[in-house]
């Protein structure tokens, strides 16, 4: 699906935390210098509390985007904390999400970090997502971020290359690719709309967490057994982790490298997407292929194939 070349129409809107129109102007210009039709959501200039509106009305105006045949893509104006007061709200009274978008008409939701419960609640549900940057950073971000959305926007096959830094061995590997944000993963343990991670990539990223945090979260995630069949585990920024003055003694790769050191499954590190500068884009519920050789791992993958 190339959104580049249709007219295609975008909604900018609140899931959680507010956002006002003056500052989501560089955003908005952008997308218009690609072509798109851009809308605010009414959420947008909505200020309750912390919120970009109360619950009812972010919840109705995610639905009304969602289910509005005009608007193809809906890019979450930030994050924050709010995203899961609407989950549930969101299916009372006979509205699901479930309802799919047919090919003619597609419907991509942007975001990342708290949106993780929305990539959550779609990927279970075998709806393709976009794990992205926000308007509200768009002056933050690298041109390789900002290239790498506009490679996926324009249905283009989106390629992103590391190096092998931690020498693992030679191997190619594909499958569906799931997650998020850690904290918000390990708060769905348990739910419905924690995501399927048999025989799939699995991603994580965080930011300003406790070490002994990190660890927690992922022995959770090790002892619900959503660790123990993956293709692949891939790490995007772990950004601004915090110590004790006691320091507990372990780095983020140490501790992710102790609770899979007994899995048969690639650890890819500094994966470019998460809470950094350079946050690439990630086609969540939708294939990638990893090609490891000694020196480079290459991911690639394209909106419109599973």
């Amino acid at each position: 699906m190339n959104f580049l070349s249709n007219n295609s129409h975008i909604r900018i809107l609140c899931t959680a935390r507010y956002a006002l129109s003056v500052d989501l102007e560089p955003a908005y210009n952008f997308l218009k210098s690609l072509g798109l039709r851009v809308s605010f959501g009414k959420s947008i200039d909505t200020i309750h509390h912390q919120m970009g509106g109360d619950v009812n009305l972010r919840s109705q105006d995610f639905i009304d985007a969602y289910f509005d045949d005009d608007v193809d893509v809906i890019w979450i104006a930030r994050g924050g904390y709010g995203t899961v007061q609407l989950i549930d709200k969101m299916d009372e009274d006979g509205i699901s999400l479930s309802r799919k978008r047919d090919t003619n008409h597609p419907k991509l939701i942007i975001g990342y970090s708290d949106i993780t419960y929305l990539h959550a609640r779609l990927n279970k549900l075998h709806i393709p997502s976009l794990h992205s940057f926000m308007p509200l950073e768009l002056r933050d971000k690298s041109n390789d971020a900002i290239e790498s959305l506009k490679t996926i926007l324009s249905g283009d096959i989106h390629k992103i290359e590391v190096p092998n830094d931690h020498k693992l061995k030679n191997q190619d590997i594909e499958g569906i690719i799931v997650g998020g944000n850690l904290s918000i993963l390990y708060g769905l343990l348990g739910s419905d709309d924690f995501p399927d991670t048999n025989q799939t990539i699995l991603f994580i990223e965080d930011i300003d967490e406790y070490l002994y945090h990190i660890e927690r979260m992922l022995f959770a995630l090790k002892r619900a057994g959503k660790l123990s069949n993956l293709k692949a585990l891939v790490i995007g920024g772990m950004t601004d982790m915090n110590d004790h003055e006691k320091p507990f003694g372990k780095n983020v790769i140490e501790i992710i490298t102790e609770i899979t050191i007994n899995y048969n499954y690639p650890v890819i590190f500094d994966f470019p997407a998460g809470h950094i500068k350079d946050h690439r884009s990630i086609l969540l519920g939708v294939a990638m292929k990893v090609s490891i050789t000694s020196s480079h791992i290459k991911f690639k993958q394209r909106y419109g194939t599973t």
